[in-house]
C-alpha cells in the first residue's frame, strides 16, 4: 500500500505512541531497473500491518517479514535483492534490477 512520506512517518510516529513495535525500511541504493527510487519508505508495525512501498511485489512481503524480526531482535539490518540473487524471480525483481533495503526499529 502506497503512501506519501508524511503518511508514512506519521503512521510510524502514531503506531509508536500506540505501543506497537515499528520498523522502518528504507531504499539505500539501487542499481539498474528498480521499481521505487532511493529514499522510499516502508513502515512496518509488530502485527506486519505496513504502509509504503519499497519495491512492490513480493520483496514487500520479504521486508516486511525481515522488519518484524528487526522488531524482536532491536538489530538492524540491510537487505539486498536483485537479478543476481536465485531468489529475484520469487521477490519479483525479474526486470533487471537490484535493491538495497536498510531496516531499522523505531524507538
Amino acid at each position: 500500500m502506497l503512501g506519501r512520506d508524511e503518511d508514512i512517518l506519521k503512521a510510524a510516529e502514531d503506531w509508536s505512541k500506540a505501543g506497537r513495535g515499528v520498523a522502518i525500511a528504507t531504499v539505500v541504493e539501487t542499481w539498474g531497473s528498480a521499481p521505487r527510487p532511493v529514499g522510499s519508505n516502508l513502515v512496518i508495525d509488530s502485527d506486519g500491518n505496513f504502509l509504503g512501498s519499497v519495491s512492490g511485489g513480493c520483496v514487500e512481503g520479504a521486508v516486511v517479514t525481515e522488519a518484524i524480526d528487526v522488531i524482536e531482535s532491536g538489530k538492524p539490518k540491510t537487505l539486498e535483492f536483485g537479478v543476481a540473487d536465485e531468489t529475484a524471480w520469487q521477490v519479483g525483481l525479474s526486470c533487471g534490477g537490484t535493491i538495497r533495503v536498510y531496516v531499522e526499529k523505531v524507538n
